[in-house]
């Protein structure tokens, strides 16, 4: 099953598009840019069950395997090698059984660590406020998927499913994000 019929299943609050003006909006894209730390790739080391990850992403795409060797294998890797690792392993070993009802509780816990260790992504979100969150996906070739939203071409709004901009949004606005997570996928050890 792909993402979006994970969402669209297990977690229909977060299943709609979406549509924001574009003078009210940050966006973030890539981590070297102005809004770069809302990324998941954005350098934010993560400490869980004793094991510092390197990024968010990395964090999120160990979370989608019980195999320990792919888990390992992925941990190894940084920026988009290793979300092609993850795809790789989806494909082969495959993700947990359970993954599709977990999907988005774990994206949360992630943002969640982030947001604890990380004054300085606290930080941007705070600097954030009164601006909606976008996840900037206009290059992508294929139209806008669950995580993100483009840029319409006469550059007024913003248009997708934006749930990483949402999550974002949420955090900031609440300070905090609801999951529920079975305990074997937030242990680490076999990393280390």
């Amino acid at each position: 099953m792909h993402v979006r019929e994970f969402i669209k299943c297990f977690f229909p609050e977060y299943f709609s598009w979406n549509e924001y003006p574009a003078d009210q909006t940050v966006s973030f894209c890539k981590t070297d840019q102005e809004w770069g730390i809302f990324s998941n790739f954005f350098q934010t080391p993560i400490v869980t069950d004793g094991v510092t990850f390197p990024c968010t992403e990395s964090l999120f795409q160990i979370m989608k395997f019980t195999d320990s060797a792919a888990r390992r294998d992925i941990f190894k890797q940084r920026g988009q090698k290793l979300k092609m690792l993850a795809k790789h392993y989806e494909k082969t070993v495959g993700v947990r059984q359970d993954w599709g009802p977990l999907l988005v509780h774990a994206l949360k816990y992630c943002l969640m660590l982030k947001y604890e260790q990380s004054p300085a992504f606290r930080a941007e979100l705070e600097r954030s406020r009164g601006h909606f969150i976008v996840e900037d996906q206009t290059s992508f070739r294929k139209p806008a998927d669950t995580y993100g939203a483009k840029l319409t071409p006469d550059g007024k709004l913003w248009s997708g499913p934006n749930l990483m901009g949402r999550l974002l949004m949420e955090l900031r606005d609440n300070g905090c994000l609801d999951y529920n997570l079975p305990d074997d996928i937030i242990q680490f050890k076999d990393l280390i």
